[in-house]
């Protein structure tokens, strides 16, 4: 059975009218961080299941339950979400992970490094360093993880 999960990064506050619509038919919503507001993660929780990690912004009172880390496993793949892929380092990767997940940058990329899927859905918020708004459709089928990279009109 395929998931499709909505991967977005850096709302700094900012959910586009664009990205919900994308979002909705979607199993599960992770957000890595840099969220910005709680008034995004309501809306976000309104269109489906919400994971979503603290980044250097979220500093406020509501952010406070928040992990800087979260490690779930979807359709036998397991997920690794963190906001800066720099602090990685300092935690180290759990062990058998199949993706990470991470934002901070605002730069979508996709890379595999020793068999890992490494993923930044770049910043579905304000427009920043001339870099379009971006987000990912990520898909888990028969052990295959499909993602789609969808440009944001801004």
């Amino acid at each position: 059975m395929a998931k499709l999960i909505g991967v977005i990064s850096d709302t700094h506050g900012l959910l586009r009218t664009e990205v919900s619509e994308k979002l909705s038919g979607c199993d599960l919503i992770l957000h890595a961080g840099d969220i910005g507001s709680h008034a995004v993660l309501d809306e976000l929780e309104r269109i489906s299941e919400v994971i979503a990690v603290r980044g250097n912004v979220d500093r406020l009172d509501w952010a406070r339950g928040l992990k800087e880390s979260e490690c779930l496993e979807v359709e036998g793949k397991k997920i690794y979400l963190i906001h800066d892929l720099g602090r990685l380092a300092l935690r180290g990767l759990p062990k058998a992970v199949d993706i990470v997940i991470f934002g901070h940058s605002h730069r979508p990329s996709m890379e595999t490094k020793g068999g890992i899927l490494y993923l930044n859905p770049g910043s579905a918020g304000p427009q920043r360093f001339n870099i379009p708004a971006s987000m990912v459709l990520l898909k888990i089928r028969d052990s295959l993880i499909i993602p789609e990279f969808i440009e944001i009109q801004t």
